[in-house]
C-alpha cells in the first residue's frame, strides 16, 4: 500500500458549511487517509491510498456534489510514512491480534505488524496526520509504549543525533519459508553493530531495517542476509555513504573528543568555510529538522540553515574536517534518503571562499558553542513610536522572548534590526509580538542571513575599502540580479491554458514570477540569469504543449513616459528637475526642454511607475500633466488621400468641361467639312476660307488658332495639377519595372500633350492657313473620370478606421487607486489617468464602471458584463482570484482588482492592435484593370512605334499614299516633313483611341451602381474592393451569438414538477416571474418576460428580500401576486362564457371569486395575502438549501443541457415545482441561409467562443458540419488567416466586438446591422437589417456586378480592338481612314457604353426567400450530432467520429438507407432529430444525400 497526496481546486465553496460537507463526504470514501479543504484558498489536500483511489476518482466525487473541482497537479505526490515500534504489555485485556485491528480503525495508521515474540508491534503512520503519542493512546485500556532503540556501542549518547541519523531501509528477501526464517534474519541482523532495529515479513517477504548509516552500510546488511542463505534486493536503492576510514575514526570517537578541542578548531575561523547547497525533495518542516539536526550534529560543522522555499542548504564548515562531497553524501544519507543534493553552480569554487576577512582586521569574541545554529535577522518596521521609552519598552519586552539574540530599535528609521534563532521563532511571530505592545508593524524585506556573529562581520565590512568586500557577499549580490525575458506563446486558448503555464513555471527553479497576457500570446518571465537561460524558459514552455519562442528586444518601450511640465522659467530650472530625476532609482533617461515644456523620461517599469515619477516632479515645485495621447486612429483615415483626389478630380473636372464643349462643337464643325469635301463641292482654298470665317477657328497668329489656344491653356493646369499624382505612381510603377494604369494614362496624356505643342509650334512657324489637329481635350477627360474613381475608392476606405477610433472610446479613461491597509481596510482612494496606473495598483471598480486595465480580483463578488471580448451574452462570474478584461462592464457589485496588464498590455488595447493590422495589412487587390493594363501599355506602344516606323517607310517607299490621305496636305512643305507627320498622326491616333478611359471606367462605374443597388436593398458595400472581392470567396465563417441566433436568451420551456392542484401553473408563473423580476441577469429577464407574456399582464407581485449568489441562483420572498392571478382567472372564465361550447371549468375556481357576484376586479375580502419563499438556480443552489433533486428531474436537466440550453430549477416554499429551459435562439432564416450558400458551392463554418455543447446543438439546428467553439477574438483572426493560407476566400459574418479583428481580417467582413458599432465599422459590407439572406444576396450581388464589369471590359476592348488596326491604317486600301477627331469619338463611345451597360445592373433583384425555400424545402434537413465536426480552440484535429473500415460503412450505409424509409416516423419524434441514434455515432461520414442515394 502506498500513501500519494493531492492537491484538488475546488471553485464554488460559499461558506464553512461547504467545507464540512466536502470533508465529510470525502472522508468516508474507501481509501482515504485524510482531506483538508481550505476555502481561502479554494483547494482540497487529500492523502489517500493509490491502491483503492484515483485522483480523476476524487476530483469527480467532488464535481459530483455540485463543486467545480480541477486537479491542480495531474502528479500526486507520495506521502512519505513514519515507523514507530511499540511494547505490547504482556498483561493486557486484548489480544494482539485486537491491538492490531484496533489500531488499523484509526485514521493515519497504513499497516500494523506484529513481531514473531508477539511483544512488538510495528506501526507504519502518516506523520501529517497522527503522531506517536497519539497512536499509545488509540487503544483504550491498553499501557503501550514506544520501544527506545537500544543505544550502540560507539554510537553517539546524543538521542536527536541518533535518530535523525538512523535510516530505514527496506529490503526484498526471497527464500523464505516459514517463522523459524524471520527468526533467523532478525537474530542474525540484529545484533550486528549500528543496526537499531530489523521486523521481517513472510508474508510481504521483505525486511525494514533501522540502521546508522555511519556505523554499516546498507550493502554490508544485504551482504550479511545473503550470508544467512536468503535471496536479498534493495527495495528502494539507498544512497552509499562512502566515508573514508578516517572519516568513519572521527565521526566514531565523537564522543571521546571533548568540547574543548573542538571549540579550538572551531575557534580558527580562518579555516571555516560556507558552501551552499541546492537541496531537492523537501516537502515540509519536517524535512528541514531532519537535515539540520543530523548536519549540525557532525563536529566538523560550525552551522547550518536550510531554506525549504530556496531549496537551499547554507553550511559553514571547517574544510580540515571534512570535504564537501562528504557533506553532500552526509545530506543524501538523511531518511528518508529521497534528496538530491547539487552545487548551485557547475564551479564548485562559487562560494568556497572564507567568509570573513582576516583576525587582525576584525577581532572576534570567541563563539559560545561551536554547533551553534546560524542566526537569522529580520528589518520590521514599526509605526507609532513617540519617544525613546517606546523604544526602550520595545527592547525590554522583545529581548526576553524566546529565540531573540539581540534587538535594536531606531526611532529615526521606524524600524526594528531583530536577529533570532529560526529554529525557536519566526519574522512573523516576532512581527505579532511587536503589534501586541500597541504598535503598527510590518516585515520590511526577507530575513537575512547572519554569521553568529554579526557585530565583527559588519565592522569588518564598514572598515574595508569596496575593493576587498568579500567575495562570498560578491556572489550573493550576483544571485540577486534578476532578467526579464518575453516569450511569444502560441496554442493558447483559454484562461486555462494561462493558468496551466504560469502555474508549472513557478515551480521551476530560477523563475521568481511569471505573467501570460493571452490576447497577446505573450508571457513575460522574471528569471534569475545564474540559474535559467531564455531559451530553456520557452522550452519549458513547449513541453507543456503550447509553441514557444523568445522574443528578441520586445517590451523595451515599456517605461517612456511623456510629461508636460508647467512653471520652468530658466535653465537652472531644467538641470534641477533631469539631476533629481537621473538621482531617481529606476530612471534611466532624461531630458526637459524649456521651449516646449515638455519632458521626456525613461524608466524601468519594474522599479518605479510613472505615478512616482510626476510626484518626484511635483516635489520640486513644478505642475506636470501627462501629454495626452492622440487616442483615435488617425493614420488610417485616409484623409491625406481623399483631400489629393478629390483636389484632382476637381482641377480635372473644372477645366475639362469647357474642353468638351469646344471638342462637341468641333466634331459637329468638322463632320459637316468632311462631307462637302467628300463629295467635292468645294476647293481647297474654299475650305480654307470656310475654316478661317469659324469663330474657333480664328488665327491669332498664323497656325495658332483660338480652338487650339484655349484647348492648350485650358490642358496646361490638367497636364500640371491634375495629372501630378499619376506622373509620381508612374514613376515609382517604370522604376520597379511594371506598367500599370497610371503608366498609360501618363503616356497617352504626356504623348497627347507633347505631340499637340509640337505641332501647334512647327505650324505656327510654318504659318500653316489650315490649323492643325491637336489632341489637347485627350488629358482632361481621361483625368476626370480616374481620379473620381480614386476618389470615391479612398472615401469607401476612410470609413474602416471609424472602427478603431469606436474601439478606442470603449477604453476607460480614469481610474481609482485605492490604498489598502491591513485586512484590506480603505485608506485612501484617488482618481488617476488610466495610463498613470502602474501594475500592480489596487484599483477599485464600481457597479456600471468600465474596468480600466485588466486585473485580478482581489476583493467582492460581482457580475461582469464581457460581451466586448468574448461576444458572448450572459454575465459572468466574479470572485477574489478571477481574472477581468480591461473594457468590460462591472455590473452589481463593488470589485477591488489588482492590475496585471496596464497601457499597451490589456486585452483592448490589444484587439485595437488586431484590427488595425488586419486593415494596414489587407492588400488592395489588384485592380483587373491594372492587370490588363501591364499587357495592354506594352502592347499599345509597341503598336504606335510600329505604325510610327511603318508609315515612315510607306511614304518613302510610295508617296502618293500619304498624299492622297493626309488631310491638309501642303505643297510648300517637304515630302519628307509630310511623310513623318503623317506617320506621327497615325501612332497619336492609335494611342489616342487605345486611351484606358474606358478601361478605367469599367470597374468604377459598376462598383457604384452595384453599391448604390446594394444600399436599396438594405446591403451596405464600402468601396469595390469587397463587392469585387466577394464572388471569389470560397468559405463562408458565422459567428454563432448575435448571428446565427438572436443573442437574447429566451425560455424554451418550462416543466411542471407538481401537480396543478397543489399549486396551480398559472400561480407558479406568476411567483417565479416576481421572483426574478429584481434580477438584472439576461436569464432571470428572459423568466420575467416569458411569464409576463403567459400571464398577460405587465404588472406582477412585490419581491422582498432579494438574494443574488453569482453563479448559483437566487432566494427571496413574494407577496401579493393574488390580484394578478384573479384578474387571469376572471378573464379565463369571461372567455368560457363567450365560448358557450367549452365547458365550465370550475374546480379551480374558489367559490368567493365567483364573477357573477362580483362586479369591479377589486380582490375579494376572503383572500388573504400570502408569503411565498422562493428559491431559483442550479442544482448546486438546490443541494445547497437542502433540496433533493429527483432523477428523473436531473435526467430532464442534463437532456436540456446537451441541447445547449440552461436549465433552472425553481422551489417554492422548499417544494421543487418548476424546471425551465432557457436557450439563446436561432434566427428563423438561418437554415435557409445555410443551406442557399452550401447551393451556391461556398463551405460554411461556425465559429463561437461559446462551448462546445451549444455549438454542436446550434450547429445542427441550421446545417452547418464543421464548427470551432471556445475560440477567443485572436484566434478568429488566426482561424481566417488559416484558412486564407489554405489558399481559399473567406467571408467573415459577424455582430460583435470580438469579430472585428477577424471581420478586418477576412477578405470580405460582414457585419450584422443591429450589432456593435466596432463591428459594424471594421466590417466591408454591413447588413442594415437583421436577416442572414442578405449574405446570400451580398454575395449574389457581388457575383452579379463582377460579371456586369467583365462585359464592361469587353466593350472597352472592342473598341481597342477594332479601332487600333483602323488608327493605324491596316485599312487605308480599303479606303478606311480613321481621322483623329474620329478616334475621339470612339474613345467617348466606348466610355458611354461602358456606363450604359454598368447602369443595366439597377435592374437587380435580390433572391427571394419564398423561391429558395421552395426550392430547398425538399432537401432541408437537420444535421445528428455525428455529423458534425466539433473543433476546441482553432486545431484542425476536431472530435471527429472515428473512420470505419469499408464493411461497416456498407453496412451502415444500408441501416442509413433502411432509416430514410421510416423518415416520416423519425421527424415526428423531435428527440430523433437532436439526438445521435446508435449507430450514427459510430459513422462519422455520411452527408445529407447519402439516405437518398441509397
Amino acid at each position: 500500500m502506498e500513501a500519494k497526496s493531492i492537491v484538488i481546486s475546488v471553485e464554488g465553496m460559499t461558506c464553512n458549511s461547504c467545507v464540512q460537507t466536502i470533508e465529510e463526504h470525502i472522508g468516508k470514501m474507501n481509501g482515504i487517509h485524510n482531506i483538508k479543504v481550505s476555502l481561502e484558498e479554494k483547494k482540497a489536500v487529500v492523502i489517500y491510498d493509490s491502491k483503492l483511489q484515483t485522483p480523476t476518482a476524487l476530483q469527480e466525487a467532488i464535481y459530483d456534489m455540485g463543486f467545480d473541482a480541477t486537479l491542480a497537479d495531474s502528479n500526486p505526490q507520495p506521502v512519505l510514512p513514519d515507523t514507530i515500534f511499540l511494547t505490547i504489555p504482556t498483561q493486557s485485556a486484548l489480544t494482539s491480534k485486537q491491538i492490531c485491528s484496533t489500531l488499523l480503525k484509526n485514521r493515519g495508521i497504513m499497516d500494523v505488524k506484529l513481531s514473531s515474540d508477539q511483544k512488538t508491534a510495528v506501526v507504519t503512520f502518516i506523520s501529517a496526520i497522527t503522531n506517536g503519542k497519539q497512536i499509545i493512546q488509540m487503544v483504550p485500556g491498553v499501557d503501550l509504549n514506544i520501544s527506545a532503540p537500544e543505544i550502540m556501542p560507539g554510537a553517539s549518547e546524543d538521542p536527536s543525533w541518533s535518530q535523525a541519523s538512523s535510516v530505514v531501509l527496506r529490503l526484498k528477501v526471497e527464500g523464505m519459508t516459514c517463522h523459524s526464517c524471520t527468526s533467523t534474519i532478525e537474530g542474525k541482523i540484529g545484533k550486528l553493530q549500528g543496526v537499531q532495529r530489523i521486523k521481517v515479513s513472510l508474508d510481504n517477504q521483505e525486511a525494514v531495517v533501522v540502521y546508522q548509516p555511519h556505523l554499516i552500510t546498507a550493502e554490508e546488511i544485504k551482504h550479511q542476509i545473503e550470508a544467512a542463505g536468503f535471496t536479498a534486493s534493495f527495495r528502494k536503492q539507498p544512497r552509499p555513504l562512502k566515508l573514508s576510514a578516517i572519516d568513519l575514526e572521527r565521526l566514531r570517537n565523537t564522543q571521546t573528543k571533548g568540547s574543548e578541542t573542538a571549540l579550538k578548531e572551531n575557534c580558527n575561523m580562518n579555516d571555516t568555510k560556507t558552501v551552499v547547497f541546492r537541496i531537492d525533495g523537501m516537502h515540509c518542516r519536517s524535512c528541514v529538522l531532519n537535515i539540520q539536526s543530523t548536519i549540525s550534529a557532525l563536529p566538523s560543522v560550525t552551522s547550518i540553515v536550510v531554506s525549504l522555499e530556496k531549496k537551499s542548504a547554507v553550511i559553514n564548515y571547517n574544510p580540515n574536517l571534512i570535504s564537501i562531497d562528504v557533506l553532500r553524501k552526509a545530506i543524501e544519507a538523511v531518511s528518508p534518503e529521497t534528496f538530491k543534493v547539487s552545487l548551485p553552480d557547475e564551479h564548485e569554487n562559487v562560494a568556497l571562499f572564507p567568509t570573513l576577512t582576516s583576525p587582525l582586521k576584525s577581532p572576534q569574541p570567541p563563539l559560545k558553542d561551536a554547533g551553534q545554529p546560524l542566526t537569522q535577522v529580520a528589518v520590521i518596521n514599526i509605526e507609532g513610536m513617540t519617544c525613546n521609552s517606546c523604544v526602550q519598552s520595545i527592547e525590554g519586552v522583545m529581548s526576553q522572548k524566546a529565540g531573540v539574540r539581540s534587538i535594536c530599535v531606531s526611532l529615526a528609521n521606524r524600524n526594528g534590526t531583530i536577529e533570532y534563532d529560526p529554529l525557536q521563532t519566526s519574522p512573523e511571530d516576532l512581527r505579532a509580538s511587536i503589534e501586541e505592545m500597541g504598535f503598527d508593524a510590518s516585515l520590511s524585506a526577507k530575513a537575512k542571513l547572519a554569521q553568529p556573529s554579526p557585530e565583527g562581520q559588519l565592522e569588518s565590512h564598514k572598515n574595508e575599502p569596496p575593493s576587498k568586500v568579500s567575495p562570498t557577499h560578491l556572489a550573493r549580490r550576483e544571485t540577486k540580479t534578476i532578467s526579464k525575458c518575453y516569450v511569444q506563446v502560441t496554442g493558447m486558448t483559454c484562461a486555462s491554458c494561462v493558468a496551466n503555464i504560469e502555474r508549472n513555471l513557478r515551480r521551476e527553479d530560477g523563475i521568481h514570477s511569471i505573467l501570460v497576457a493571452l490576447m497577446a500570446g505573450k508571457a513575460e518571465v522574471r528569471y534569475n540569469p545564474a540559474v535559467i537561460h531564455p531559451s530553456a524558459i520557452a522550452e519549458l514552455i513547449r513541453e507543456l504543449g503550447f509553441g514557444a519562442t523568445v522574443m528578441e528586444n520586445c517590451g523595451e518601450g515599456d517605461g517612456i513616459l511623456e510629461l508636460v511640465v508647467r512653471g520652468m522659467t530658466c535653465a537652472s530650472c531644467v538641470h534641477k528637475i533631469e539631476s533629481t530625476l537621473m538621482k531617481t532609482n529606476g530612471v534611466l533617461y532624461c531630458s526637459v526642454a524649456l521651449a516646449t515644456n515638455k519632458a521626456h523620461i525613461k524608466y524601468d517599469p519594474e522599479v518605479i511607475g510613472p505615478r512616482d515619477v510626476i510626484q518626484v516632479i511635483k516635489d520640486l515645485g513644478f505642475t506636470t500633466s501627462l501629454v495626452k495621447k492622440d487616442r483615435s486612429a488617425s493614420h488610417l483615415d485616409h484623409k491625406q488621400e481623399i483631400r489629393q483626389w478629390k483636389r484632382s478630380f476637381v482641377v480635372s473636372l473644372v477645366f475639362c468641361i469647357p474642353v468638351m464643349g469646344l471638342m462637341i462643337y468641333m466634331m459637329v464643325m468638322d463632320s459637316q467639312l468632311s462631307d462637302a469635301h467628300a463629295h467635292h463641292n468645294m476647293s481647297s482654298e474654299e475650305m480654307e476660307a470656310l475654316h478661317s470665317s469659324m469663330v474657333l477657328e480664328y488665327q491669332l497668329l498664323p497656325g495658332l488658332s483660338v480652338m487650339n489656344f484655349l484647348s492648350f491653356l485650358l490642358c496646361v493646369p490638367v497636364q500640371i495639377f491634375g495629372g501630378w499624382h499619376f506622373y509620381i505612381q508612374a514613376y515609382k510603377a517604370v522604376k520597379h519595372k511594371t506598367a500599370n494604369m497610371d503608366v498609360l494614362i501618363v503616356l497617352a496624356t504626356s504623348i497627347a500633350f507633347v505631340y499637340s505643342f509640337v505641332i501647334l509650334l512647327v505650324a505656327m512657324a510654318e504659318k500653316a492657313k489650315v490649323n492643325p489637329v491637336t489632341f489637347f481635350d485627350t488629358p482632361p477627360m481621361l483625368f476626370v473620370f480616374i481620379s473620381l474613381g480614386r476618389w470615391l475608392e479612398h472615401v469607401a476606405k476612410g470609413k474602416t478606421s471609424e472602427a478603431l477610433a469606436r474601439l478606442i472610446s470603449l477604453q476607460a479613461t480614469e481610474a481609482t487607486i485605492v490604498t489598502l491597509g491591513p485586512g484590506n481596510i480603505l485608506l485612501s482612494e484617488e482618481q488617476v489617468d488610466v495610463e498613470l496606473v502602474q501594475r500592480g495598483d489596487v484599483v477599485k471598480v464600481v457597479p456600471g464602471g468600465k474596468f480600466p486595465v485588466d486585473g485580478r480580483v482581489i476583493e467582492g463578488h460581482s457580475m461582469v458584463d464581457e460581451s466586448l471580448i468574448t461576444g458572448e451574452a450572459m454575465p459572468v462570474t466574479k470572485k477574489p482570484g478571477n481574472t477581468v478584461i480591461a473594457g468590460s462592464i462591472n455590473q452589481n457589485g463593488s470589485l477591488l482588482i489588482s492590475a496585471t496588464h496596464v497601457g499597451a498590455d490589456t486585452t483592448l488595447s490589444q484587439i485595437v492592435k488586431l484590427v488595425e493590422e488586419a486593415q494596414t495589412s489587407k492588400a488592395p487587390i489588384q485592380q483587373f484593370a491594372d492587370k490588363l493594363s501591364g499587357y495592354f501599355v506594352p502592347c499599345i506602344v509597341a503598336v504606335s512605334v510600329v505604325t510610327l516606323f511603318a508609315w515612315i517607310i510607306i511614304g518613302f517607299v510610295d508617296f502618293e499614299i500619304v498624299e492622297k490621305y493626309f488631310m491638309g496636305y501642303n505643297k510648300s512643305i517637304s515630302a519628307a516633313e509630310v511623310i513623318i507627320r503623317f506617320a506621327f498622326q497615325a501612332s497619336i491616333t492609335v494611342l489616342c483611341i487605345a486611351c484606358p478611359c474606358s478601361l478605367g471606367l469599367a470597374t468604377p462605374t459598376a462598383v457604384m451602381v452595384g453599391t448604390g443597388v446594394g444600399a436599396q436593398n438594405g446591403i451596405l458595400i464600402k468601396g469595390g474592393e469587397p463587392l469585387e472581392m466577394a464572388h471569389k470567396v470560397k468559405v463562408v465563417v458565422f459567428d454563432k451569438t448575435g448571428t446565427i441566433t438572436h443573442g437574447t436568451p429566451e425560455v424554451m420551456q418550462v416543466k411542471f414538477l407538481v401537480e396543478g392542484n397543489q399549486l396551480p401553473h398559472n400561480k407558479m408563473l406568476a411567483i417565479v416571474g416576481t421572483a426574478e423580476s429584481n434580477s438584472e441577469h439576461p436569464l432571470g429577464v428572459a423568466i420575467t418576460k416569458y411569464c409576463k407574456r403567459e400571464l398577460d399582464s405587465e404588472t406582477l407581485g412585490t419581491c422582498t428580500d432579494f438574494q443574488v449568489v453569482p453563479g448559483c441562483g437566487i432566494s427571496c420572498k413574494v407577496t401579493n401576486i393574488e390580484a394578478l392571478l384573479y384578474k387571469k382567472n376572471r378573464m379565463v372564465e369571461e372567455n368560457n362564457v363567450k365560448n358557450v361550447t367549452l365547458v365550465r371549468i370550475e374546480e379551480n375556481t374558489d367559490e368567493s371569486v365567483e364573477p357573477a357576484l362580483i362586479i369591479d376586479a377589486e380582490l375579494p375580502t376572503t383572500v388573504t395575502p400570502q408569503k411565498y419563499s422562493v428559491l431559483i438556480g442550479n442544482r448546486e443552489w438546490m443541494s445547497r438549501n437542502g433540496l433533493i433533486i429527483k432523477n428523473e428531474v436531473d435526467k430532464a436537466m442534463m437532456e436540456h443541457e446537451q441541447r445547449g440550453r440552461t436549465a433552472v430549477l425553481a422551489a417554492v416554499d422548499g417544494v421543487l415545482c418548476g424546471l425551465i429551459a432557457i436557450a439563446d435562439t436561432v434566427k428563423p432564416e438561418a437554415e435557409l441561409a445555410v443551406y442557399t450558400l452550401k447551393s451556391m458551392g461556398l463551405e460554411v463554418v461556425l465559429m463561437t467562443g461559446d462551448n462546445s455543447k451549444t455549438a454542436r446543438s446550434i450547429a445542427s439546428q441550421v446545417g452547418i458540419t464543421k464548427v470551432f467553439a471556445e475560440v477567443l477574438p485572436s484566434h478568429k483572426v488566426a482561424k481566417v488567416k488559416q484558412l486564407q493560407d489554405e489558399g481559399k476566400r473567406v467571408a467573415m459574418v459577424g455582430d460583435g466586438i470580438n469579430d472585428s479583428p477577424a471581420l478586418a481580417m477576412a477578405n470580405v467582413g460582414i457585419a450584422i446591422g443591429t450589432g456593435t458599432d466596432v463591428a459594424i465599422e471594421a466590417a466591408d459590407v454591413v447588413l442594415i437589417k437583421d436577416d442572414l439572406m442578405d449574405v446570400v444576396a451580398s454575395i449574389d450581388l457581388s457575383r452579379k456586378t463582377v460579371k456586369r464589369i467583365r462585359i464592361n471590359f469587353v466593350f472597352a476592348l472592342i473598341y481597342n480592338l477594332i479601332g487600333v488596326p483602323i488608327a493605324a491604317g491596316v485599312f487605308l486600301p480599303i479606303g478606311l481612314v480613321l481621322q483623329p477627331w474620329m478616334g475621339s469619338a470612339a474613345m467617348a463611345a466606348s466610355s458611354v457604353s461602358v456606363v450604359l451597360s454598368s447602369l443595366l445592373l439597377k435592374m437587380y433583384q435580390k433572391p427571394s426567400s419564398e423561391k429558395l425555400e421552395f426550392r430547398a424545402r425538399s432537401q432541408v434537413r437537420h444535421k445528428s450530432p455525428s455529423e458534425i465536426s466539433v473543433h476546441i480552440g482553432i486545431d484542425e484535429t476536431g472530435t471527429d467520429s472515428p473512420k470505419l473500415s469499408l464493411m461497416d460503412q456498407i453496412i451502415n450505409y444500408s441501416r442509413a438507407s433502411i432509416n430514410s424509409l421510416f423518415s416520416d416516423k423519425r421527424s415526428v419524434n423531435s428527440i430523433v432529430l437532436n439526438e445521435p441514434d446508435k449507430h450514427s455515432l459510430l459513422v462519422g461520414d455520411f452527408r445529407e444525400d447519402d439516405d437518398t442515394a441509397l
